[in-house]
């Protein structure tokens, strides 16, 4: 071993900002290449076509990667924050995941993970070869920290951290030192089923079985093009990312707050935006707002997008006339074509002048079949709100 025991580790983490770790060695994760190959040729990852059967085999051995390797210290960043609640002020706003109201958390858990290496180095008295490693595809995050001990997988495919539940982003620093491991913690999910019940896309087709093309934050973030149409009524006013599966889950609920300033929203755009301001918003202002935050992912296109679904979903009739305008007028084709359904998403078959007269002005192949296939099959209006 290194000379640097759990109790010594912790303290130099602890003063590193990382309060919550784990440690496995650099050995192979033994079966995860083979379950990540059966659950590609499934279909469970379309869409990630970055994510292939050759990258899921370098992923599950560490030392591909790191051929030094010897320990992996698997931290955890956890990020509740349940005193932040939108307000009510009669806007209709989009909801973004908790996990993306502060910092990038890449930043962030890279920074506290090069402390955490300084600190050791410094312990040690000589260099030590490292890789800091955020949500990355060379390595499993979750497979580290079940194997670490910080967690252990829950059904809705997260990691369930005791006292934090699955409100936890993780990271890995991966070094050429032995480390005590931590032993392994056992699942304690029993014969729950509430992640799974809550899921509204169907997403989560068996207990740790995730289908990502149905999965909100795969809709919200990743998707770059249309939202299929059939899933956009089934994802209410989720504008980036989802936390419904979290919310439902008991350890969860039962999480500690963080009061980490790194992790909290400054100002309510990076909470609860409003929907309107989001599909008027430039460039410029959406890269003001959000610089330095995982809401940059999304780009301004997918994120107007998905404040056009949104709108659909919870806005009224007061809200027509900005659609209106959005479906006409918004610079980008992606944003007019989910303009146009949210239009007939609040008002049905009533709306069905005006989309013909934006069929009639459209020069986009794209929105002109958006929106031929709203007319031939309008959905019926979500609701008769006075305006």
């Amino acid at each position: 071993m290194s000379g640097i025991d759990r109790v010594r580790l912790r303290q130099l983490a602890a003063a590193a900002r990382l309060t919550l770790l784990g440690v496995t060695t650099a050995e192979p994760f033994h079966e995860l290449a083979a379950l990540l190959e059966a659950h590609i040729r499934a279909g469970h990852m379309a869409g990630l076509d970055w994510f292939t059967e050759e990258r899921a085999r370098f992923s599950a051995d560490p030392r591909n990667l790191h051929p030094t390797a010897r320990s992996i210290v698997s931290v955890g960043l956890p990020y509740w924050q349940p005193d932040i609640v939108p307000p009510d002020d009669g806007v209709p706003r989009g909801r973004i995941a908790r996990y993306a109201w502060g910092r990038d958390y890449h930043a962030t858990l890279k920074a506290r993970m090069r402390d955490l290496h300084a600190r050791l180095e410094q312990e040690l008295g000589r260099p030590l070869e490292a890789r800091f490693l955020v949500d990355t595809a060379r390595i499993v995050d979750r497979a580290a920290a079940a194997r670490s001990g910080l967690g252990w997988y829950g059904k809705n495919t997260m990691i369930l951290v005791p006292g934090h539940g699955s409100w936890v982003m993780l990271g890995e620093l991966v070094l050429d030192i032995d480390l005590e491991p931590s032993p392994p913690l056992r699942p304690k999910c029993g014969r729950c089923t509430r992640c799974l019940d809550a899921c509204p896309t169907g997403a989560l087709i068996d207990a740790y079985r995730l289908h990502t093309p149905h999965c909100i934050s795969y809709l919200t973030i990743e998707l770059r093009g249309a939202i299929p149409r059939h899933l956009r009524p089934l994802m209410g006013n989720w504008v980036f990312g989802c936390d419904i599966c979290q919310e439902l889950c008991p350890y969860t609920g039962a999480a500690a707050p963080s009061a980490d300033p790194d992790v909290r929203p400054e100002r309510i755009e990076h909470a609860f935006p409003a929907l309107h301001w989001l599909l008027r918003m430039s460039e410029e202002e959406f890269r003001a707002v959000y610089r330095g935050r995982a809401v940059l992912r999304a780009k301004r296109r997918g994120l107007a997008r998905n404040a056009a679904v949104a709108l659909g979903n919870v806005g009224t009739r007061a809200d027509l006339a900005l659609l209106e305008e959005v479906a006409t007028a918004h610079d980008l084709p992606l944003v007019r074509g989910h303009a146009a359904w949210a239009i007939a998403r609040i008002a049905g078959a009533d709306s069905l002048p005006a989309l013909r007269a934006i069929l009639d002005r459209e020069q986009d192949p794209a929105v002109r079949e958006e929106l031929r296939a709203i007319l031939d099959d309008p959905p019926p209006p979500r609701c008769q709100c006075a305006a």
